[in-house]
């Protein structure tokens, strides 16, 4: 797998915001999404270094850390992607979070593993300022589970109205975690929580990036 880098920090999103987790960010990516904090990643020019799933499930066996996520980049474009799972689903003690971008099929990747578990997938839905929409796999939408999460990244008063169409459409806070997001400096948090009072929309989790304000907002390995 080509890796562009792998650390431990806090988990700053999804469902386990706050937790201790390993990183592992593959690079390489098939969008250019126009917020994306990982452009670095994406580039022709990022060091990278070839590393097998058995040598990523040594490493984070040497952390002492449960919680894995596997991002990018885009990281179900990796060749390994599914012996990376065949690994690390072999042990029960791990937790892993794939983070993906929803313009990749996530049906292949979802084999269970010896004791039934399978990865839990947090797929974005790139909303019109991502200038991406037209590439998502609208199937996958209808493949996640509660172990899944739905996350969309809103910059615009546009992008929260079309989150709120599919979120509806496709009935997902019945179907997984659902959570919206900020585009960092783009969209005022208290606007969105302002337009999830207006539309009651039940079920839903803003969420704040954690580790941008832990951190400098562009600081690599955190």
């Amino acid at each position: 797998m080509r890796i562009a880098e792998k650390f431990v920090s806090m988990n700053g999103e999804g469902v386990r915001a706050g937790e201790l987790a390993v990183f592992i960010r593959c690079s390489g990516c098939n969008l250019r999404c126009s917020y994306c904090d990982t452009s670095w990643a994406n580039e022709k020019d990022c060091p990278w270094v070839e590393e097998p799933p058995k040598d990523l499930y040594e490493y984070v066996q040497s952390t002492g850390v449960r919680n894995v996520t596997l991002t990018g980049g885009e990281p179900l474009l990796q060749e390994d992607a599914a012996d990376f799972f065949s690994v690390f689903l072999e042990d029960p003690s791990l937790r892993v979070e794939v983070e993906t971008n929803g313009a990749v099929p996530l049906l292949p990747f979802m084999a269970k593993g010896p004791d039934g578990r399978r990865p839990s997938f947090t797929m974005d839905y790139k909303l019109p300022s991502s200038g991406f929409e037209k590439s998502m796999c609208l199937e996958n939408l209808e493949l996640l589970s509660m172990e899944d999460t739905a996350k969309f990244v809103c910059g615009s008063q546009e992008d929260l109205e079309r989150a709120w169409e599919m979120i509806r459409k496709y009935q997902l806070p019945e179907r997984c975690h659902v959570y919206l997001s900020p585009v960092f400096g783009q969209i005022e948090p208290a606007d969105m929580v302002e337009f999830m009072k207006q539309n009651k929309m039940n079920d839903i989790r803003l969420q704040i990036q954690m580790h941008k304000v832990i951190w400098d907002p562009d600081q690599k390995g955190v």
